[in-house]
């Protein structure tokens, strides 16, 4: 957890320098120009979706856990739901924190603006429920046609918010990183968790 909290906090210094805002301005003004139609739509539908799929995944698995009285599929949906609502949690919390302008509203003869957001810009909130989903289910089934899909699909949910003009590289990168670190932390809660709701 400190590696994370030491990473978050390094993305942070490299935002507010010099060679960080050149490198930021300079990438999410290139990902930004990707305007083929396929691209534009691929990424406006993944960047919409997320948050569907953050909150979808845990409920659905919850629900059939239900259905089915399957307690070890209620103990994953409450571990993947909670690791994205922590993500959730943290990351707003740091948004207001830091206060960081949008790079469309900073920069707007550089950033075309696809989608217009009302929270401040570093982290990406998106991008660390997205990872935080994708690494908690990870953790959970660990098998390459889990792993593989989530990765790409969180990896595309970043890139997304970078190509709408929304974000930052470096809001991504720390969203990336609030969302990992708060699936791998909340393994350890959730033990403390489970022997509250289960009993074991």
């Amino acid at each position: 957890m400190k590696r994370w909290t030491f990473f978050v906090c390094f993305l942070s210094l490299l935002v507010s320098g010099a060679w960080g805002q050149n490198w930021d301005i300079n990438t999410v003004h290139r990902v930004n120009s990707w305007d083929g139609k396929f691209i534009r739509n691929y990424n406006k539908v993944i960047s919409r979706t997320e948050p569907y799929v953050a909150i979808g995944v845990p409920v659905v698995m919850a629900v059939t856990a239900w259905a089915k009285h399957d307690k070890q599929l209620l103990k994953d949906a409450v571990y993947v739901g909670t690791s994205v609502a922590g993500a959730f949690v943290v990351t707003y919390g740091m948004k207001y924190l830091v206060d960081r302008q949008r790079p469309y509203e900073r920069y707007p003869d550089r950033v075309h603006a696809y989608s217009h957001e009302n929270s401040p810009s570093f982290p990406s909130g998106h991008t660390a429920t997205a990872f935080a989903l994708a690494t908690s289910l990870s953790v959970k089934y660990p098998k390459w046609y889990v792993i593989a899909p989530s990765a790409v699909w969180a990896c595309s949910v970043g890139v997304s918010r970078m190509n709408e003009g929304v974000h930052y590289p470096s809001d991504v990168l720390a969203g990336a990183a609030i969302g990992a670190g708060c699936a791998v932390a909340n393994i350890y809660i959730n033990r403390w968790l489970n022997k509250w709701l289960f009993g074991d």
